[in-house]
């Protein structure tokens, strides 16, 4: 059944052969089970996210694999940097112990990234290259890095002094 605002003989993201299988995996990925009793989905990230590195590691590989594949099927550049920031998002708050677990049980990046992809060829809402939006992200990485940087070097030259005055 088509949406009511789907123009007529525009394929959706469901209808999309070659694209069904990126709404499967994204699915098994981030909603396939539920929670006997409640409406709490969940899928295969936050279990995977469970096993240090190779866990996380995996997810990523698999979100990569999905955005790829919807690059490679006309996604403009703005929805992949989105897509991106969510992967992002994920892993990297995903790989902080505990929280992170917990984390990602809550934030389910390729369905937003899926929900992306939807509007993107159904509604075109997301048009533009998104050239601003990667130079903010780098600029953000690079001062986020530099950040970390000059932290860790406060953080050793203290470790130093205390190591040096306790002799």
């Amino acid at each position: 059944m088509r949406a009511t605002s789907t123009p007529p003989n525009t394929p959706t993201l469901v209808e999309d052969d070659r694209l069904v299988w990126v709404a499967r995996v994204a699915r098994l990925m981030d909603s396939q089970f539920k929670l006997p009793g409640t409406r709490f989905r969940f899928g295969l990230d936050p279990v995977l996210g469970l096993l240090p590195i190779v866990g996380d590691l995996s997810s990523f590989a698999i979100s990569a694999v999905l955005i790829v594949t919807m690059m490679r099927h006309g996604a403009k550049g703005s929805v992949v940097v989105r897509m991106i920031l969510n992967v992002l998002i994920d892993t990297i708050i995903g790989a902080i112990p505990l929280f992170g677990n917990i984390f990602d049980f809550a934030y389910k990046a390729n369905d937003k990234n899926v929900q992306l992809l939807r509007a993107h060829y159904v509604e075109g809402k997301y048009q533009g290259s998104g050239k601003g939006l990667i130079a903010v992200v780098l600029i953000g990485l690079l001062v986020l890095f530099g950040l970390l940087a000059w932290g860790l070097f406060v953080f050793f030259a203290w470790l130093w002094h205390a190591v040096q005055g306790a002799w």
